[in-house]
């Protein structure tokens, strides 16, 4: 079963806060409501919610990789 929200927690200023992922595409920017940084995915990862996130992008959990990211 495909989980569709994930914690996510901004390197910069340690906010945390959960979020809907969306489940048929990569979320590649996503700025922080805290400081206002904008994160892009680490280098090898296809979206924010792989790089900062308690649980991977929903294509990435279905096995499908990168769904345009």
């Amino acid at each position: 079963m495909v989980e569709t929200q994930s914690v996510l927690t901004c390197p910069i200023c340690g906010h945390v806060d959960l979020f809907d992922m969306p489940t048929d595409a990569c979320q590649f920017f996503f700025e922080c409501q805290e400081c206002h940084t904008v994160l892009r995915p680490l280098e090898g990862d296809c979206c924010v919610f792989c790089s900062y996130g308690t649980v991977p992008c929903p294509p990435v959990q279905e096995g499908r990789g990168c769904a345009g990211g």
